[in-house]
């Protein structure tokens, strides 16, 4: 690899126009399929199912058949080249993982977004190839943060991830995130079967945060 921004697929500029990825975190993957529908019905088209979740690939592979191709639908907390086979199996378009593991960035066919929280792992993926770097855990960090490591190392295609808030959404993306990955914050209780309704109102609210950071 080179010192240039590794060049985005087309998956990864998918998500990287959706601004948005919803992470479908819970105990069981049960709500994930009311819930996928209603974030991409309001303009959230990036979405990511932790493996975490019991049920997670049967529900991945029903996102796949129910969502529009505009959808770009991942696996999420992957950690071996077991996880990412199984994910990609089921129907995963790209691959997220909390931590850096440089085999499996090279090692998988699909986009893979590592998990890094120092200047020197979020280079060391980009020269593995990663399309875009996961910032993880965000919240501990702060786009003020991502904006002095940005300054030198601009190559980089940053995807900051835990913690991230609606209301700070556009800060990020002024920072020089591409996107960013938001879990509780966005999905709430409906996950567990909450309102979808709250649901449907938080992610009109996050689409115009990345709207309004782009405009």
């Amino acid at each position: 690899m080179t010192d240039e921004s590794v060049p985005l697929d087309a998956v990864s500029a998918a998500v990287v126009r959706s601004g948005i990825v919803a992470i479908l975190r819970a105990p069981t993957a049960d709500y994930f399929a009311a819930v996928a529908e209603v974030l991409a019905g309001n303009g959230i088209t990036a979405l990511e199912v932790t493996l975490t979740a019991r049920g997670a690939l049967e529900a991945l592979a029903g996102l796949r058949r129910q969502l529009p191709a505009s959808v770009a639908v991942g696996a999420g907390t992957v950690l071996t080249a077991d996880d990412a086979k199984a994910a990609a199996d089921a129907g995963a378009e790209f691959l997220v993982s909390p931590v850096f593991d440089p085999d499996l960035v090279r090692g998988t066919a699909l986009p893979f977004y590592p998990g890094t929280s120092t200047p020197t792992e979020m280079y060391a993926a980009h020269l593995a190839g990663a399309p875009l770097v996961k910032v993880f855990p965000a919240s501990g960090l702060g786009p003020d943060w991502l904006r002095d490591v940005r300054a030198p190392l601009p190559q980089v295609n940053v995807m900051p991830t835990g913690g991230v808030k609606i209301e700070d959404i556009a800060d990020w993306l002024f920072a020089g995130a591409r996107a960013v990955g938001v879990g509780g914050p966005l999905v709430g209780d409906a996950v567990t079967g909450g309102s979808l309704t709250a649901l449907a109102a938080r992610a009109r609210h996050a689409v115009s945060a990345v709207a309004f950071a782009r405009s």
